[in-house]
C-alpha cells in the first residue's frame, strides 16, 4: 500500500512510526498539532514531551502530599486548586489528541488513550458522585497518570533491547522459576514435617510462605525454626537464595550480550586482507587486525 504524502514527507524529513492504529491527518493545523503531540523528532515535539513529563511529576507529587493528613488539613485548598488545574490541563491535552488524529475512536480505545482518560476521570467522578463514600479514596487512582510517562520509552532504544532480551529469555526464565518452585515445595514440606504446627508451621502453604521469605533473604521473622534440624534447613535455604537471585540477571545479561554480538554486518572491506562483513562499530579487521577505513555516514 503506498505511503500517504504529507507536507512533512515532502519536506524530506523522516518521521518515526506512529502508534498502532493512529493515523496523522492529511494537512493543515491538525497535522502540525499532530507532529507536536505525537512525534518527538522535532524541537516543538521534544519540548512538549518534556513539559508533559514535568506536569505529570508535579501532579503526582501534589497527590502524594495531599495523602498526608497534616498537609491536607493545612494546604487542602491549595492542593485542590492544583489538582483541578492539572486535571484541566490534562483534559485539554486529551481533547487535542482526539482532535488531531484521523480516527479519534481508535486512539480513545488504545492503551495510552485509556490511560489518558483514567488520568482525568477520577476527579470528575468524585465531583459527580459526592454522596458515595467509596469515592473518598478515588484519588488513589489518579496515580495512574504516572504511566503516561511510558509514552516516552518508545524513543529509547535501550528499552526495546531490554524488552527483546526478556522476551527471548522467557523460556529459560520459566524453567528456572519452575525449578525454584519445586525446591520451595520440597523445603516447605520438609520444614512442615520437621518443625510441625507447634512451632508455627501449621500447614504446607504456611511453610511455603516461610520458604519464600527465607530464600529471598527477606526474613520477616514471624515464623522461625526452633529445632536444630530446622535451623540447618533454614541455613541451606539462605545459601540457595544467594544463587537464586543471580540466575535471572545472568540469563538476561547473556541475551543482551548476544544481541550486541548479533549486529548486522556491513560491507566494509579491510584494505590489507580484503575481508569484509565487519560490524558497524568495528575499528580493526577481525582477521588481520589492520585498521579499518572510516565508515561513511548514511
Amino acid at each position: 500500500m503506498p505511503q500517504e504524502s504529507t507536507p512533512a514527507h515532502r519536506a524530506g524529513r523522516s518521521r518515526p512510526a506512529t502508534p498502532r492504529g493512529i493515523s496523522p491527518p492529511e494537512a493543515g493545523w491538525r497535522l502540525r498539532l499532530y507532529i507536536v503531540i505525537f512525534e518527538a523528532d522535532t524541537r516543538a515535539g521534544r519540548w512538549f514531551d518534556i513539559l508533559l513529563l514535568w506536569m505529570i511529576l508535579a501532579s503526582v507529587t501534589a497527590v502524594m502530599i495531599d495523602s498526608v493528613d497534616s498537609y491536607h488539613n493545612r494546604y487542602g485548598a491549595v492542593l485542590r486548586w492544583l489538582e483541578w488545574t492539572f486535571t484541566g490541563l490534562f483534559t485539554v491535552e486529551y481533547v487535542l489528541r482526539l482532535v488531531c488524529v484521523r480516527h479519534p475512536w481508535r486512539y480513545a480505545f488504545s492503551f495510552f488513550g485509556i490511560i489518558d482518560l483514567l488520568a482525568i476521570a477520577p476527579t470528575y467522578l468524585a465531583l459527580l458522585f459526592p454522596e458515595l463514600h467509596a469515592f473518598a479514596n478515588i484519588r488513589v487512582l489518579r496515580m495512574l497518570r504516572i504511566f503516561r510517562i511510558l509514552k516516552l520509552v518508545e524513543y529509547v532504544s535501550e528499552y526495546s533491547a531490554l524488552g527483546r532480551a526478556l522476551w527471548v529469555s522467557r523460556r529459560k526464565i520459566f524453567v528456572f522459576l519452575s525449578v525454584v518452585f519445586l525446591v520451595l515445595l520440597v523445603m516447605a514440606s520438609l520444614m512442615y514435617v520437621v518443625e510441625g504446627p507447634q512451632n508455627g508451621f501449621t500447614s504446607v502453604p504456611v511453610a511455603m510462605y516461610w520458604a519464600i521469605t527465607t530464600m529471598t533473604t527477606v526474613g520477616f521473622g514471624d515464623i522461625t525454626p526452633h529445632t536444630n534440624l530446622g535451623r540447618i534447613i533454614a541455613s541451606l535455604m539462605m545459601l540457595l537464595g544467594w544463587g537464586t537471585l543471580a540466575v535471572p540477571t545472568g540469563i538476561v545479561s547473556a541475551e543482551l550480550t548476544a544481541q550486541t554480538m548479533r549486529q548486522t554486518p556491513t560491507t566494509r572491506t579491510c584494505h590489507e586482507c580484503l575481508s569484509e562483513g565487519h560490524l558497524p562499530g568495528a575499528r580493526f579487521c577481525r582477521d588481520c587486525g589492520a585498521p579499518l577505513p572510516a565508515r561513511i555516514a548514511d
